[in-house]
């Protein structure tokens, strides 16, 4: 049997001493900024939903009111986002409904969006 030489860990001319693991805390700060991302990403997007249910809010209430359905107008009412105003505003031949929400998903702490979407109709005839 021939006595075999142990070589150590072989390392390339231009790898300096001392950096082991940079690559494991460089990958480890990386998927900490993508995962804020993508929570922050997921925030946004809550915050454009909630836009959107105002938006679709102000259209419904606007086309009730124009028939003059009061009852469907207080149903619509009660269905609201917590938080959120509607106001009615009445014309000689149109209706226009804003509803604003401060919009603060998840968390108090959190920064607060205000919200507003405004829906306007033409009167209907009785």
């Amino acid at each position: 049997m021939i006595p075999t030489k142990r070589v150590g860990r072989v390392r390339p001319a231009n790898h300096p001493r001392g950096q082991h693991g940079m690559v494991t805390v460089e990958l480890a700060l990386g998927s900490l900024a993508a995962a804020l991302v993508m929570v922050m990403l997921s925030w946004v997007l809550a915050v454009v939903m909630l836009w959107g249910t105002c938006n679709e809010l102000a259209a419904a209430v606007a086309r009730q009111a124009s028939r003059g359905d009061q009852a469907a107008v207080a149903s619509l009412d009660r269905t609201k986002p917590s938080g959120a105003r509607i106001e009615v505003r009445q014309q000689a031949d149109q209706i226009t409904v804003v509803v604003r929400l401060a919009a603060q998903p998840w968390a108090s702490w959190l920064p607060v969006v205000p919200l507003r979407a405004e829906a306007t109709v033409m009167r209907e005839p009785s």
